[in-house]
């Protein structure tokens, strides 16, 4: 079992956010492997699943908003039993040029609100994850960059990189996660 958890904020409101990247990864995932997401209350999440070659892969939206993803991160890990080593958090990332994916297997939240629940409530920073570049606000707050949308040249970059992220989960599926590091990591300079 391989469970995915892509981090974002529910609601119409921030739909297509820098901050719903994890979110974004998650539905291109589903559609293309025809999936649809159901709201299960008990996980404070919305959960879609499919099978590769045998093996359940759990797509995991957390509901709780970002500064409380943990709260459902943790309810899936014990009701499905699953290995830290098989759970990949997917999420946005300031800190990243737009459009650059960088895998790590531990590593601390940076300025990730989310990420940072999640660590403090699952006790260790040995997640896997996929970071996602967003880029840096040149003058407006962090808070409102990041619950701001992309814009047109902005989405077009995005696009193509939230294709190669669920590309990643996809090859991890059947690859170890240092591989799929190898195979994925990627700077992307093009701004």
């Amino acid at each position: 079992m391989k469970v995915f958890i892509g981090l974002g904020n529910p609601g119409t409101k921030y739909q297509a956010t820098r901050h719903n990247v994890g979110y974004m990864v998650l539905d291109h995932l589903a559609t293309l492997n025809q999936v649809s997401f159901k709201t299960e209350l008990k996980f404070q999440a919305e959960i879609a699943e499919y099978f590769v070659n045998q093996e359940k892969i759990i797509l995991v939206k957390p509901l709780t908003y970002m500064n409380l993803s943990g709260d459902a991160v943790v309810k899936i890990r014990n009701y499905y039993q699953v290995d830290l080593n098989d759970l990949v958090i997917i999420y946005d990332d300031l800190d990243l040029p737009l459009g650059s994916l960088r895998l790590r297997e531990k590593g601390s939240a940076g300025s990730h609100n989310g990420m940072s629940d999640i660590i403090k409530v699952l006790k260790t920073n040995q997640l896997l994850r996929i970071r996602i570049g967003i880029g840096a606000p040149d003058f407006e707050s962090r808070k409102s960059f990041v619950l701001g949308k992309f814009n047109p040249k902005e989405t077009l970059i995005m696009v193509k990189t939230i294709d190669k992220a669920a590309q990643a989960l996809s090859y991890f599926v059947s690859h170890d996660f240092v591989k799929t590091m190898s195979e994925y990591n990627e700077i992307n300079n093009n701004e």
